[in-house]
């Protein structure tokens, strides 16, 4: 494949997922921008108690499902777990995942790193995961084709502008789908796909499988059509035609909790039958019980389960007298980072949308030389506010220390702007929480952005330039778009009151200051040395056994520890521990990881030895232990054992089936 066409298709998520939430904010912006905060207010004030309790019900009942999914999982894995432990893992892998989108990250992690300490190897593990991802499709599929074959016209858009015929013949397609897999599960035993092979489990397991899905998409499904009254015409099935439509485009769009597509859908399949305001006044509960407080419960759960663990790490590194303060900086768990990064971003949306939505009313007199500041950008501060969150949430994924410095700021700023300007006490407070909750943890975000990258050079320079200037020019506006009734820059580049002129400078100016600021924000690059006579006598220096042939070596921050590495089949693969000072071993290991993730490859380690596995492990790799020639010993119960020195350290699920194959001509060079 061309490396253009590659380059294209590794971006083409992020584009599509931000070509979705622009095409929202629009659809939202033309059809419902008579949208009052007051109006949903009393909508969400007149969802009786009997609902709610009813709602919650059903959101139990949704999550208490998914513990089925892992704990026929891990008997389809061979090693079953007990019911307790499934339902921690299912609850933090899950409520992960549907917050932060399929690409952002992925429940896997969790998974490896729960259930590795459950007993689990990690080929075990790896079929767990994929066991799951696979059960959570098949609701989709199968209730996905009842609708299209039984209520065609409920799902939005398409309902009224594609043919009947074609509908039905993807219905069709969907249960052939469904159909076929149970059907595989009974003839054979594996089948290959995309290069892997993959063990099918029992027909009568696979059968389980689908009636789960089904029933769990049913369910889920139900939290929010409860909230909802009675409305002619809207029966069950129709209402779950929208909102399989709308759920599936959040995930196409691959934001967390598909933020803004998801909810503009189920303004549009919904407005028939119910005003726009008690559509929002459902979502607004459907996403505070399904996606916000089981975040910040399983995010509280899950970092009390990492305080359990590295409370008896740390001893143990203590005992044996290593650096303590440097696993303590650089040893933080994805999950911190990724449910960090859907918080802003959720913040985020909430900005622009109260921006899109109503107008800020009065608030409380302010200093003169505030109220001037504040006067400046008053008309779409909120929605510039949003968008810069979503753009620091973006860098937080990356762990820049920017955006996170960065997101504190717009989080705090859009609270002071939201009480000095009279709106909802409940926005000001969850801006305020969602920043008390990510400033404890300033070490998990290390990396330096490009801004502070080695010397200011052009790439740095032009866009910190063109940023200072799109503020100013946005300041220049605001006196031309006092006419607008709301606080959104998107209103004023939508709006037939405002000459086209002043539209397109609005929408240049927004759309180039939020690409500088990423250009800014993103990481610096990683570098490393490449590879000579020179950098293996310095490995060897440092106690280290350099390969006779690498591709570089990758060094820590402070340059005192470094291992060598070669490119793979799609891996980096390091050779054994970073060799040299404690203290640096471990930055070493991230260097690694980001180094990876900057060309596009699965960071992996061999003949790793066992002091590391937790730093390894928060990275998201598995350990599988080696023979004495350096081959995996395979997935036995007792595969890793209380003898096992060395480890192949790696993305398991994704690169074991490439890696098995290179080892002994590895071993033997």
């Amino acid at each position: 494949m061309p490396a253009v066409l590659k380059r294209i298709l590794k971006h083409a998520p992020a584009v599509l997922g931000v070509l979705l939430f622009v095409g929202a904010i629009y659809v939202v912006q033309k059809e419902f921008r008579s949208l009052k905060i007051a109006d949903i207010q009393k909508a969400l004030s007149d969802i009786p108690t009997s609902a709610l309790v009813i709602s919650f019900g059903w959101n139990l009942l949704a999550y208490f499902i998914l513990t089925f999914y892992d704990r026929l999982a891990t008997v389809y894995a061979g090693r079953p777990v007990g019911f307790a432990k499934v339902a921690f893992a299912s609850f933090c892998a899950y409520t992960l995942a549907h917050n932060l989108g399929v690409a952002a990250v992925s429940g896997a992690a969790v998974r490896y790193r729960l259930y590795a300490g459950w007993g689990l190897t990690p080929l075990q593990i790896g079929k767990v995961v994929v066991f799951c991802s696979l059960t959570f499709s098949f609701g989709g599929l199968v209730l996905g084709g009842s609708i299209l074959f039984f209520e065609p016209d409920a799902i939005p858009f398409f309902g009224a502008h594609v043919p009947h015929w074609m509908m039905y013949a993807v219905a069709i397609g969907m249960w052939v789908v469904v159909s076929t897999y149970v059907g595989l599960s009974q003839v054979i035993k594996t089948v290959k796909l995309f290069g892997n092979v993959i063990e099918l489990p029992s027909s009568r397991m696979a059968i389980f499988q689908v009636i789960l899905a089904t029933v769990d998409v049913g369910v889920t499904a139900g939290i929010m059509y409860a909230l909802l009254p009675d409305a002619p015409g809207l029966t069950y099935p129709k209402f779950l035609g929208i909102y399989l439509a709308s759920y599936t485009a959040g995930l196409i769009a691959n934001l967390p909790g598909g933020l803004g597509v998801f909810d503009t859908a189920m303004l549009l399949g919904l407005s028939p039958y119910l005003e726009p305001p008690v559509i929002v006044g459902g979502i607004v509960v459907f996403r505070l019980y399904y996606y916000i407080i089981p975040l910040f419960l399983a995010g509280a759960l899950f970092a009390g389960n990492e305080v359990l663990l590295r409370s008896g790490g740390v001893m143990k590194f203590a005992a044996e007298k290593r650096s303590v303060q440097a696993i303590g900086r650089w040893s933080q768990p994805d999950f911190v980072v990724a449910a960090g990064a859907g918080a802003v971003a959720l913040c985020g949306g909430l900005l622009m949308a109260i921006g899109l939505i109503d107008a800020v009313p009065a608030g409380p007199d302010l200093p003169d030389w505030m109220g001037w500041l504040m006067d400046q950008l008053d008309e779409y501060a909120p929605s510039l506010l949003g968008a810069a969150l979503l753009v620091f949430a973006a860098g937080l994924t990356q762990r820049v220390k920017l955006a996170w410095r960065g997101s504190l700021i717009a989080l705090l700023a859009g609270a002071i702007y939201g009480v000095a300007y009279g709106a909802p006490l409940w926005v000001a407070g969850m801006l305020v929480v969602t920043a008390g909750l990510l400033a404890p943890f300033p070490r998990a975000f290390y990396r330096n952005a490009s801004l502070f990258t080695g010397k200011l050079r052009a790439g740095t320079a032009l866009p910190l330039m063109a940023l200072i200037l799109c503020v100013v020019a946005l300041g220049s506006f605001e006196p031309r778009l006092r006419v607008l009734e709301n606080n959104s820059f998107w209103e004023a580049i939508l709006s037939p009151e405002v000459p086209r002129a002043i539209r397109a400078s609005l929408a240049a100016s927004v759309g180039l200051g939020l690409f500088a600021l990423w250009r800014l924000l993103r990481p610096g690059r990683t570098l490393f040395t490449p590879w000579s006579e020179t950098q293996a006598n310095e490995l060897r220096g440092l106690g280290g056994a350099p390969p006779l042939e690498a591709d570089g070596v990758i060094w820590g921050e402070a340059g005192r520890a470094g291992f060598a590495f070669r490119r793979i089949d799609g891996v980096l693969l390091a050779f054994g521990d970073p060799a040299g000072d404690a203290a640096d071993r471990i930055s070493a290991i991230w260097t690694l990881r980001d180094l990876a993730r900057q060309e596009g490859l699965d960071p992996a380690i061999w003949r790793a030895g066992r002091e590391l596995l937790a730093v390894y492990g928060d990275i998201g790799l598995a350990a599988l232990p080696l023979d004495a020639e350096g081959i995996p010993i395979g997935d036995a119960e007792d595969a890793p054992g209380p003898h096992a020195t060395r480890f192949l350290v790696c993305q398991a699920e994704r690169d074991l089936s490439a890696l098995l194959p290179l080892l002994p001509g590895l071993a033997r060079g």
